[in-house]
């Protein structure tokens, strides 16, 4: 409005345009630049573990991890045979780290939990994984 006041009326619609495009861009700028920065937690198992109580196990402890977190959660699968089953934080497009390591034995929910949140806790006093921050309050809580 401040601009068009200044110019006439078919030079206002176009700086208005321009200044539209502008902010559209901007804020298009700015939802990369945070999705880059959310990170997300990866759980990587074989093909041949998808119908296992371990692989069950582990996505549960890891998806109530990532909701507290409010991160998203993805199961990778791959067709080799293989017996661990990995936990990646993924922050953008940093590398992988690793989280956690199932490597056969069985495991309740609850150890897979509190191993989980524990590394996470230590992660999040990262510079660079700010978004673990809230898990602190839960640690700190149940100490």
């Amino acid at each position: 409005m401040f601009i068009s006041t200044y110019l006439s009326p078919q030079y206002g619609s176009v700086v208005s345009s321009v200044v539209l495009k502008a902010v559209v861009a901007l804020s298009c700028f700015l939802v990369v630049i945070l999705e880059s920065c959310s990170g997300k937690l990866l759980v990587y198992a074989s093909n041949f573990a998808l119908n296992g109580n371990r692989l069950q196990s582990v996505s549960v402890a890891t998806e109530k991890i990532a909701k507290m977190l409010k991160l998203p959660m993805e199961v990778v699968t791959f067709g080799e045979e293989f017996t661990p089953i990995y936990v990646y934080y993924k922050n953008g497009d940093e590398e992988p780290i690793p989280v956690y390591c199932n490597k056969g034995v069985e495991a309740n929910m609850l150890e897979i939990y509190e191993a989980l949140r524990n590394i996470i806790f230590v992660l999040s006093f990262h510079p660079d994984h700010s978004v673990l921050k809230p898990i602190r309050n839960e640690v700190m809580l149940f100490s």
